[in-house]
């Protein structure tokens, strides 16, 4: 683990930061440090302020008061461009923010380049390559001229991660902010970034690492800080007190250890899908999920998990084999179909996905099942309040009420209202995508419990993830998918952890 051998000068601090939104004060008088060479982890729950924090410190936000040091000199970023100019680099963690669909990878690669005038923005394409194949092997990312030359809108979750961090490291920064770098990246690609943040590290580069992964935070940094509620409760140095700073995160008494798990187990097949093959040049899968229990999908980026579950949501052709729902023939032609037979989908990426930009989350809640909110032909809004208060109350989501836009809550709460949306009516299979993703541990739980409680009422519950510890804290039975295959499926009590890893990196 990194040490300093002598206190360093901060590269960058910060002194009572305050962030208000009209009546609404969201950053409470933030005191803080980054040291030179050294990775300060910062961890907070959903709605502790961390995303405001993030956008004062990238130039998105302006701070109502407080100051932010960069070196020795107070500065006011006016926008992103200006505190990259200064030296400040953000990789935030919606990549929907941050591409340009349109442009080519090269040109999202080269992007703040050209915006800085490092590049002429009259450049053709071909002359941008052999600049944005460098930029690209920053993180020894072998793209040829064809993928760079593609739109960006063409790439995956995945991809659009990587090409965000290659293009903030394509200079070296002062200060590098991450906010939940390794939400959408495999094993493989997560450790490709950790050798780089070690490389910037040693190079001097401070370095604020925003993550809810605690394995990452042990593993990585060299300071802890903890947000909540605006405030910075909690400051630790190596080595780390986790349970210390969760309890200071979440507060007292909502770490209680969790009971294991009741075991559910269901009796009926509600869905069963026979010959099916994910990839078209892959086997032919088979598999039957049972109501009244939770089936776990676990497998690395590529394994095919979300293809299974758009083919079951009717998102994306079944162009081989069968399903059937409650042994009756199943083939949707898209998700009103699916919807209509009780089949539900919370997305993977649920802003581009499953949110409407500027639509309250009352609406977002009523959008799927509009025909339960209208009497006469006239949509009744005192129905969809009461929709969007009961979910507010049952998920414990932090919002002003339900005529809050939902892309104005934070990523927890967001996530804890796309679940809610699925759960009005009690669906017979509800297909949950990496419903964990950027949500920190309360929130976790709240969506645990809730989807444990709709299989113990009779649904059939799917949760797919990529993550051994997420699926152990929800499902009754794994399955490990490879490559469009099935390596494992055994109840989860019955299995290790070392068994679900090593059935995740089988080959043929």
């Amino acid at each position: 683990m990194h040490s300093t051998d002598s206190p360093q000068a901060p590269a960058l601090r910060l002194v009572g930061l305050t962030k208000n939104f009209g009546v609404n004060r969201v950053l409470k008088g933030v005191d803080l440090e980054l040291i030179p060479g050294t990775i300060t982890a910062l961890l907070g729950a959903n709605g502790a302020g961390k995303s405001t924090l993030i956008k004062v410190l990238a130039g998105v936000h302006p701070q109502t008061a407080g100051e932010v040091q960069l070196g020795s000199e107070a500065v006011r970023f006016d926008s992103p461009m200006a505190a990259a100019r200064a030296g400040v680099r953000t990789v935030h963690q919606r990549i929907d923010d941050a591409i340009v669909p349109g442009l080519s990878v090269a040109e999202n690669l080269l992007f703040e380049a050209i915006a800085l005038k490092d590049v002429s923005p009259i450049a053709s394409l071909r002359s941008l390559l052999p600049r944005a194949r460098s930029i690209a092997a920053t993180l020894d990312l072998d793209w040829d001229d064809a993928f760079l030359r593609q739109d960006v809108h063409e790439l995956g979750i995945a991809d659009c991660q990587m090409l965000l961090l290659a293009r903030a490291l394509a200079t070296t920064p002062q200060v590098l902010i991450l906010d939940e770098p390794t939400s959408t990246l495999s094993q493989n690609e997560a450790e490709r970034l950790f050798a780089v943040v070690k490389k910037l590290r040693e190079r001097g580069v401070a370095i604020l690492y925003v993550s809810h992964r605690l394995s990452e935070i042990n593993a990585l940094a060299d300071r802890l800080a903890v947000l909540r509620d605006g405030r910075i409760v909690n400051a630790q140095e190596l080595p780390f007190d986790l349970q210390q700073a969760v309890t200071a995160m979440l507060g007292e008494g909502v770490l209680a250890d969790a009971a294991e798990l009741d075991e559910l187990y269901g009796d009926d097949i509600a869905l069963s899908i026979r010959d099916h093959r994910i990839f078209a040049e892959g086997p032919a899968l088979s598999l039957d999920v049972r109501a009244g229990e939770v089936t776990g999908i676990i497998g690395l980026i590529g394994a095919g998990k979300t293809e299974l579950a758009e083919a079951v949501f009717g998102a994306r052709k079944l162009t081989t084999g069968a399903m059937e729902l409650d042994a009756q023939p199943y083939a949707p032609r898209d998700p009103k179909q699916a919807i209509a037979r009780g089949v539900y989908l919370v997305p993977e990426d649920r802003a581009a996905q499953g949110m409407l930009p500027g639509w309250s989350l009352m609406r977002t809640l009523s959008l799927p099942f509009l025909t339960d909110f209208v009497r006469n032909g006239v949509l009744a809004p005192r129905r969809e309040r009461a929709t969007g208060v009961a979910a507010i109350d049952r998920f414990a989501v932090v919002a002003t009420g339900p005529e809050q836009s939902v892309d104005s809550l934070s990523g927890g709460n967001q996530q804890k209202v796309m679940v809610a949306r699925w759960m009005q009516r009690a669906p017979r299979v509800l297909l949950l995508d990496e419903p964990f993703r950027g949500v920190d541990i309360g929130a976790r739980r709240v969506i645990a419990q809730r989807a444990r409680e709709q299989a113990a009422d009779g649904s059939a519950v799917v949760m797919i993830c990529s993550d051994v510890d997420e699926v152990r804290e929800i499902a009754d039975r794994i399955i490990v998918l490879v490559e469009g295959r099935i390596t494992l499926d055994a109840r989860a009590r019955s299995i290790s952890n070392e068994q679900i890893i090593h059935s995740m990196t089988e080959v043929a």
